[in-house]
């Protein structure tokens, strides 16, 4: 198999405040191998794989993918291109949380029985069979901050590492050193699971995922290249950041925008003129709690 051409840097040559980050990462990956890595092919978790990689070495570091229902097909394929550049192994878990009632009912916590289901299998399926140390995930800094990640409780439960938050590294300080390494998606917008466009409350379902992936990835071939489709029943809720939102509702756009979304499977398709909002269905709850 011919590996994908990139342009990724297993190993540049960091300075300044990129450096000094790297440097606070890998004090505290020492004594971690072998290392497996949650790695979802987001910025965060493969910028973890590559300093995590640079730190140990590529042979001591273990990229372990979830894959669902709620992971898209090019999630997938593009993280295990993240990591064939990077020299790292992947190895996939699949992950049952759509069996899980507490998951399928969609609580403001659904994120922690995801999280909680990944890091059993890891730990079930894989900690002895590849002899892991430790096993680490890639939230930030700006994320331990939020109050809406459930998904954290699962990790500290499970005695996750989470050095790049413990090192102090925010998403600025994690896109510059993915820049740095020439990961493609250090500028990637960010890309939550397909499970976080359903309101809290609305099943979880596979059907539901697989009309908002469908939907989204149609929209993205439309050239829409950050967006989240919510999932509103018949309804499809369009969010596009506000420099988009004129040609998605302007000809010649405009019906192919209605094409790609009724094509899903859906009936209506409504543009969101608050534009894209991250978090739109736990941060609202919240902030009514």
């Amino acid at each position: 198999m011919t590996p994908p051409q990139t342009s990724i840097r297993p190993d540049p040559e960091l300075s300044g405040a990129d450096r000094e980050a790297a440097d606070r990462v890998a004090a505290l990956l020492a004594g971690t191998a072998p290392l497996g890595v949650a790695f979802s092919g987001g910025v965060d978790s493969s910028t973890l794989l590559a300093l995590a990689a640079r730190t140990l070495g590529p042979d001591q570091v273990l990229g372990i993918l979830g894959v669902s229902p709620s992971l898209a097909a090019a999630e997938r394929s593009a993280a295990h291109d993240i990591a064939a550049g990077l020299g790292v192994r992947v190895r996939e878990v699949v992950t049952r949380e759509g069996e899980r009632p507490e998951y399928r009912r969609n609580h403001p916590d659904r994120c922690f029985h995801c999280k909680d289901e990944l890091f059993t299998r890891i730990a079930d399926d894989l900690v002895n069979r590849y002899g892991l140390a430790a096993v680490a995930y890639g939230e930030n800094a700006d994320d331990a901050r939020r109050p809406d990640r459930p998904g954290a409780r699962a990790a500290a439960a499970h005695a996750v590492l989470r050095p790049l938050a413990d090192a102090g590294l925010d998403k600025a300080a994690v896109r510059s050193i993915a820049r740095a390494f020439g990961l493609p998606c250090a500028d990637k917008p960010a890309s939550p699971c397909l499970a976080s466009r359903i309101p809290h409350f609305d099943e979880v379902t596979p059907e539901k995922l697989g009309q908002i992936e469908a939907a989204e990835a149609a929209l993205r071939r439309l050239g829409f290249a950050d967006l989240r489709v919510r999932h509103h029943g018949d309804v499809a809720r369009i969010e596009l950041p506000p420099a988009d939102l004129p040609r998605a509702v302007t000809e010649p756009l405009r019906q192919a925008v209605q094409r790609a979304v009724t094509s899903a499977g859906f009936r209506y398709a409504a543009v969101d003129l608050a534009g894209i909002q991250s978090g739109a269905f736990s941060m609202t709850y919240l902030d009514r709690a």
